[in-house]
């Protein structure tokens, strides 16, 4: 550790902060108008460096500097392509349907790089005129970095302008405090949506052409920017772009920091400062949003005076609802005897009903108490490393782990649980997401402990569960377990007290609900049958990796319980059992299987906006209100039939 070293590594910081401003710049502009939730927002970071790539390599030399503006320009258009022919389609849609559409995005514009450019790391040119490098302190500092620390301040400047000197940068605030408003006065809000994601895209593709002579372009940028970028809005405050830069030079000088501290001995404890690298952005967004709410520069969310849309009161099920259960249930309980020419059908359904309780488990806290998570990921993994470690290092039998799993994880829900239920809305969302990383990251790097990157092998069921067939049965008897006690969970009174508090914060406490204390336990609910799923995914595979903890896995859950239909309570296992086994299907039978996938979804999305048992429940209902206003048609009649009748018999 020098002087010099420091200097170099924050200005190193300062590089970087330029980029991820770019990229959170437009990712804020398209949230504070449109009110999407862009996912693919990394994607569109992630063809700008390739098409950057592509286009210096055609034009060569000083052709370079025009091909990263061109880039960006590329980007835009895609990116308003994208607005006109799919996002149009679905304003009206529930957020968090949009939000399944932009993930899908993600999947189908992965595989369409991979088309075009492969899947090799493709490491572009020095950039002209800057190739060489200026000394500082005595040490040697690209010239080309300069150059990016200087892009930051004239970009956000000349944002800053468009936004306060031109009469498109007044729509656009005005759109950002009132779209209703800005559309009945006169102006095209459709355009106006359009133009504003474009220029949204248009940064992150200039976020990415900017780095090609940085880094080498990967597939793995668009996942890797969105959450640095979905981080540095919440932590500046959402809408702020001024936030937005501070955020950004505040994470990236953390970084640059622990980059130069290294390992440092501390009370004779080695720490490493570098390998806080992955995680100190999370950290910095949790230590913000506990502190502060709203964001570095964002403004105080005034009390929410909204009262949910009306839903229907949930309904005990039928007998007709009851009986196909129960013919269901025979016949995933007679499925491996059915198959039993095929093993992988066993398995596969293993990973169905598995997948099933974890999306039930997400739904709980995401339907009727109406808190949205990004991190649910982290009790599952806490569950699965929990069975693992407990059978492994304490010697535990496996029924005991599989009862402690739900324990260990509703422990973890509980203390983030604390922190999280006095947030709301995005900002809740992006705490959630910033323990989950929190968690993975201990995980990941607890190498004597956790094994590591290398994860736990030799997690084995009991002697008597062998026969994968037998796995099967008890899986299928504790997930079934595991959604019948959700469910009669919400049928209590705690269940309509979560319901009250979700449709109306204010009247819940008017009547004397504790709406925290109620959303608290229901992150430890969920937390725990989470935690359950993931001790029977541990002894399913007889290994653990951090991947179970991974951001992956939390977006899985959130597309299983988004695809079934959130309003439903029949939703996530409908959502998980389609996507889990599309998601089988489709890898199975062509390398471009997320491509694929992302169709599907983008047209289940248009096809069911509700939902698949969402869009089930509405025909039904619609049908059954046809049927019933027959009836009704015909009791009305009777009474003036025999009315008719007797006056014949007077005459």
């Amino acid at each position: 550790m020098s002087f010099s070293g420091l200097i170099v590594q924050l200005l190193n910081g300062l590089a970087s902060a330029s980029s991820l401003f770019l990229v959170a710049a437009g990712l804020s502009l398209i949230f504070g108008v449109t009110r999407i939730v862009n996912f693919a927002h990394g994607s569109f970071f992630m063809v700008g460096i390739y098409v950057a790539y592509t286009l210096a390599d055609k034009l060569g030399g000083a052709g370079f500097w025009v091909a990263l503006p061109l880039a960006a320009i590329a980007v835009g258009v895609l990116g308003g392509l994208i607005e006109v022919v799919l996002l149009r389609r679905i304003y009206k849609a529930p957020e968090l349907f949009q939000l399944l559409a932009t993930f899908a995005l993600v999947l189908v514009i992965k595989d369409a790089v991979l088309w075009l450019w492969g899947p090799d790391e493709l490491l572009g040119p020095r950039a002209p005129g800057l190739r060489g490098s200026v000394e500082i302190l005595g040490r040697q500092f690209p010239a080309y970095d300069l150059f990016l620390i200087v892009v930051g301040p004239v970009v956000l400047g000349l944002v800053w302008l468009l936004l306060t000197r031109t009469r498109f940068g007044t729509l656009v605030r005005a759109a950002t405090q009132d779209r209703e408003m800005v559309s009945a006065l006169g102006v095209n809000q459709a355009w106006l949506f359009t133009a504003v994601f474009a220029l949204g895209a248009l940064l992150a593709g200039l976020g990415g052409a900017l780095q090609l002579p940085r880094e080498p372009a990967t597939l793995e940028m668009d996942l890797n920017t969105i959450g640095a970028a979905f981080v540095v809005v919440v932590v500046g405050g959402m809408g702020s772009l001024p936030g937005a830069y501070v955020a950004a030079l505040l994470i990236a000088e953390i970084k640059a920091l622990c980059i130069w501290l290294g390992v440092v001995e501390i009370a004779g404890i080695a720490i490493s400062f570098s390998k806080l690298t992955l995680v100190v952005d999370f950290l910095v967004m949790a230590a913000v949003l506990v502190w502060r709410p709203w964001g570095l520069m964002g403004r105080p969310q005034a009390p929410s005076r909204y009262v949910g849309m009306q839903e229907e009161p949930l309904r005990r099920a039928g007998g007709s609802y009851v009986a196909a259960v129960g013919v269901l249930a025979l016949v995933l309980a007679a499925m491996p005897v059915l198959t039993a020419s095929s093993p992988y059908t066993t398995v596969l359904m293993i990973d169905l009903l598995i997948a099933a309780l974890f999306a039930a488990s997400l739904h709980f806290i995401m339907g009727p108490a109406g808190m949205h998570s990004f991190g649910h990921a982290a009790y599952f993994g806490l569950g699965a490393y929990g069975a693992a470690l407990l059978a492994r290092a304490a010697g535990l039998p496996m029924e005991l782990t599989l009862v402690l799993a739900p324990v260990v994880a509703g422990l973890g829900a509980l203390v983030y649980g604390w922190f999280a239920v006095r947030l709301s809305g995005v900002y809740l969302a992006m705490l959630t997401l910033a323990f989950a990383q929190i968690t993975w990251a201990i995980v990941y790097q607890w190498d004597s402990f956790t094994g590591g990157s290398n994860g736990l092998t030799g997690v084995w069921p009991s002697e008597w569960l062998n026969d994968k067939r037998a796995y099967y049965w008890l899986t299928l008897v504790l997930v079934g377990g595991g959604l019948w006690w959700l469910r009669r969970v919400l049928f209590s009174p705690f269940g309509y007290a979560l319901r009250a508090g979700r449709d109306s914060v204010l009247r819940a406490d008017a009547i004397g609900i504790d709406v925290k204390r109620m959303q608290w336990a229901a992150f430890v609910v969920a937390g725990a049958v989470a935690g359950l799923a993931g001790g029977l995914f541990a002894y399913s595979k007889g290994s653990i990796s951090p991947e179970t903890l991974a951001v992956g896995r939390s977006v899985d859950g959130l597309v299983m319980v988004l695809l079934g239909g959130i309003q439903t309570l029949a939703g996530p296992v409908v959502g998980a059992f389609t996507f889990t086994w599309l998601h089988d299907m489709v890898a199975r039978n062509t390398d471009y299987w997320r491509a694929m996938l992302g169709a599907i979804i983008l047209i289940l999305v248009l096809l069911f906006p509700q939902g698949i048992a969402g869009s089930i429940k509405q025909l039904a209902d619609k049908w059954r209100g046809r049927r019933d206003d027959v009836a009704a048609d015909e009791a009305a009649k009777a009474p003036m039939q025999a009315a008719a009748a007797a006056g014949e018999g007077a005459r």
